[in-house]
């Protein structure tokens, strides 16, 4: 088998590795694989923090349409029930930005599921 000894493609690689922990603390930052490592391990952490963050929006957005909501009367559950029954499909991104900057529109929608739960 002849030897191999890869060149160029090797030094790339570990060269992008070592630009990627730019910036961490001591050999990480500076050795190969203490710095593969570390890298894979960010990576990891960006994965699993990308999912956390739509988790962290949405509790946000619906402790915010719960607040909204308990002003006008309704609980969040009655309130999100009461817009379904009444046909208003608007999520809850746009429901909480309208429970804090537009509290006249927030109030036009609890009257809309106020009469929605009295319907269904």
């Amino acid at each position: 088998m002849p030897r191999v000894k890869r060149g160029p493609k090797r030094v790339a690689s570990r060269r992008k590795t070592l630009d990627r922990a730019s910036g961490f603390f001591l050999t990480k930052s500076k050795l190969h694989r203490a710095a593969q490592e570390a890298v894979e391990k960010a990576l990891r952490y960006g994965y699993v923090g990308r999912r956390q963050k739509k988790r962290d929006f949405r509790a946000l957005w619906i402790v915010r349409i719960s607040a909204g909501a308990k002003m006008a009367g309704l609980s969040y559950s009655k309130f999100i029930h009461g817009l379904k029954a009444a046909g208003v499909d608007l999520n809850r991104k746009i429901l909480a930005e309208m429970a804090v900057a537009d509290e006249a529109g927030f109030l036009l929608l609890v009257e809309k599921a106020k009469a929605g739960l009295a319907k269904g």
